[in-house]
């Protein structure tokens, strides 16, 4: 059995990574952890979350003798905090020889060039960024085994890639155009007065520069339109994305291309259905449905996920499965 640290377990990605592997037989919690100067250090999970209240672990603060005792007694740490603290604790713990699975995006992109534009900080590790694989687990399993710093996609870029990259070698020079809604829960635990529930309204954020939109043109291997909007539901993300597809490609082409698929049980392809957020919430699962119009060339497919499973916890718990072969 494999004992896991999760550092920012107060948040929303935390405690549900916490609770899937909790619940994991494969898998027990070393322990949790918050900033040494956090509200929530020293309080039970479950008062955070009373969802949880099966669960009786309390929230640590990560001072240097934590450090120690998680280096001690853990195999792995799962890093649910924000970008610029992953940044140093992932490096710190890799060098002292765990295996990382970071859910923030600061070993998400392999150009050290990214990281001032795109997260407003300089990449002090360069050395671990090296090392680093991005994952993506339906589509990167062989060198997640092989690495122990694995950066765990955006969940924008999730439900994105998930539905593009079987068709990578049909796109056109034309821009895939992805139109995303995500439920507020993708913006944080931490309030805020446009992602407050009364506050919010469908509108679109971030247009033309949010930064998933390189991290999903990094991946995909091709430039992308992004345009996420925030939905005035909790949790789920649904994308529809229309692209231009090569001259000759025929239906029975773009059936064969998902069928890479077929033997990935979290995904699930349809022709002419289209999934619903609803049937993905509170589940790893991730739903496409697509609609190809020969004549024009154009194909759809849209993508749900729930924001913070697929999105971020349980695609978290793939990756570390895939690592260690569980």
């Amino acid at each position: 059995m494999k004992s896991i640290a999760i550092i920012g377990a107060s948040g929303y990605t935390g405690a549900q990574i916490t609770s899937l592997i909790n619940a994991d037989s494969n898998f027990s919690v070393q322990g949790l952890y918050v900033s040494e100067n956090s509200l929530d250090k020293g309080r039970k999970l479950a008062d955070l979350y009373p969802t949880y209240s099966h669960m009786a672990y309390t929230l640590s603060p990560l001072s240097d003798d934590a450090k120690k005792k998680i280096v001690a007694e853990a195999d792995a740490v799962v890093l649910a905090t924000e970008h610029s603290v992953s940044l140093e604790l992932a490096a710190w713990f890799y060098q002292q020889g765990l295996a990382v699975f970071d859910l923030s995006g600061a070993y998400r992109f392999a150009d050290v060039a990214q990281y001032p534009k795109w997260y407003g900080f300089e990449h002090t590790h360069p050395d671990v960024l090296a090392q680093a694989v991005y994952g993506l687990a339906e589509w990167n399993s062989e060198q997640i085994k092989q690495t122990r710093m694995i950066a765990v996609p955006g969940c924008y870029p999730t439900a994105s890639l998930t539905a593009l990259k079987p068709l990578k070698p049909f796109l056109t020079e034309m821009y895939p155009v992805i139109n995303a809604v995500s439920g507020v829960t993708g913006a944080g635990r931490k309030a805020q007065l446009h992602t407050s529930f009364c506050e919010v309204s469908l509108t679109p954020y971030g247009v033309l520069g949010h930064r998933h939109q390189p991290e999903i043109a990094t991946h995909l291997g091709q430039e992308v339109i992004f345009t996420p909007h925030l939905g005035n539901f909790k949790r789920g993300i649904l994308a529809t994305i229309t692209v231009q597809l090569k001259p000759g490609t025929t239906e029975a082409d773009v059936a064969k291309a998902y069928s890479v698929y077929d033997n990935a049980p979290i995904v699930t392809v349809k022709h002419n259905q289209f999934p619903k957020v609803d049937d993905v919430v509170n589940t790893p699962n991730c739903h496409l449905g697509w609609k190809y119009d020969a004549n024009s060339g154009y194909l759809v497919v849209a993508s749900a996920i729930d924001n913070l499973m697929k999105g971020a916890a349980s695609q978290g718990l793939q990756c570390i499965k895939i690592h260690f072969g569980v």
